[in-house]
């Protein structure tokens, strides 16, 4: 355990200063770009205006004969385009993958100063963490970079999960984490080949007797795992995200899936299909009627003390809080989208 002296001290001289607190911006969609389809990759200048986050992704869904074109590719979509308040992340390839070193050395070399984040996937531990903070810093202070790229883990393995506090406070650099799902059903050997969502034989019965045929309530695989997540990142102040939902047919799951980890604590979720897009910024936007009602809590206790009655509600410290975080967060979505910015005013 380093001493807290040193714990925001840069791991290789000359390399940037560790933020001391994750950059607040608004990250409702971390938006998947396969950059060696060169087709989808022209297409990224129209999309920089419409996501939160525009990701390279280097790992899964790439096959082995394209990981270098996919590297290549997502060099020159960073070079070919000003992202402006649109954050610019890349998922590299597993640590225990030929393809990492690579990707790490080559993409921080071309467009590091860019770079906002990397996603590493199936991280296991805080060593996963160590590892890439050490070779990121060295990279940084090599490349003369002006400020730090961040990591963010995404929990895909048991381990990772048996871990998850560890891997949060594993680093200054964090930026956040995501649930992987479909990795995370293989290794805990889950008898399922969804990619995220429910499933329909995962459920709990209503008693015998109580109706022919008997009622069932469908639960969520994935509640327990978000929740460790979100502790984890909340305590650390870092970011928690839904990952992928594989069924691009069914918006409707999708949308519920969403909304379950956005009133959960999550910041956002990743999109995989165009169709997911606008989902997601519905969902993790707050709503126009729930921040009115939040300010009307702040206005009437200003400096959080006491307890007063709006309709036929009690307020109190703990729902002022509650009110905080609603309006601070409407007010850092204002920032980054017009639209909603005159909801939230009309509101």
């Amino acid at each position: 355990m380093k001493s807290p002296r040193a714990f925001y001290a840069p791991l290789a001289l000359g390399a940037p200063a560790p933020f001391r607190e994750v950059p607040a911006r608004v990250e409702r969609m971390i938006h998947f770009v396969p950059p060696h389809n060169a087709k989808l990759r022209e297409r990224v200048g129209e999309m920089i205006a419409q996501v939160d986050v525009i990701l390279g992704n280097l790992e899964d869904a790439v096959p082995v004969e394209a990981k270098l074109a996919a590297r290549q590719g997502f060099i020159d979509m960073a070079r070919a385009h000003d992202f402006g308040a649109t954050g610019l992340w890349t998922r590299v390839n597993a640590l225990n993958s030929p393809w990492l070193l690579d990707d790490i050395t080559e993409i921080v070399a071309a467009v590091g100063d860019k770079l906002d984040v990397i996603m590493l996937p199936k991280v296991e531990g805080p060593w996963d963490i160590h590892y890439l903070d050490q070779l990121l810093a060295q990279l940084e202070a090599r490349h003369k970079l002006a400020r730090p790229i961040l990591i963010h883990a995404i929990l895909e393995t048991a381990e990772g999960v048996n871990n998850v506090m560890d891997i949060a406070r594993a680093s200054p650099r964090m930026h956040g984490m995501s649930l992987g799902p479909a990795d995370l059903a293989a290794s805990r050997a889950m008898k399922t080949t969804r990619v995220g969502g429910g499933h329909p034989d995962y459920r709990v019965l209503a008693d015998a007797g109580s109706a022919v045929p008997r009622a069932h309530f469908q639960q969520d695989l994935w509640h327990y795992t978000i929740a460790r997540m979100v502790d984890a990142c909340a305590a650390q102040g870092l970011k928690a995200f839904y990952g992928p939902f594989g069924d691009f047919s069914d918006a409707e799951a999708c949308e519920a899936q969403f909304r379950n980890a956005f009133l959960m604590g999550c910041a956002g979720a990743w999109t995989l299909h165009p169709s997911q897009i606008a989902i997601a910024k519905r969902v993790f936007s707050p709503d126009p009627a729930e921040v009115a009602f939040a300010r009307r809590i702040l206005a009437a206790m200003p400096d959080g003390s006491g307890a007063v009655m709006i309709d036929g509600k009690m307020q109190d410290d703990a729902t002022w809080k509650q009110a905080r975080v609603m309006v601070d967060l409407a007010d850092e979505v204002a920032r980054r989208d017009p639209e909603l910015a005159g909801m939230y005013r009309q509101a």
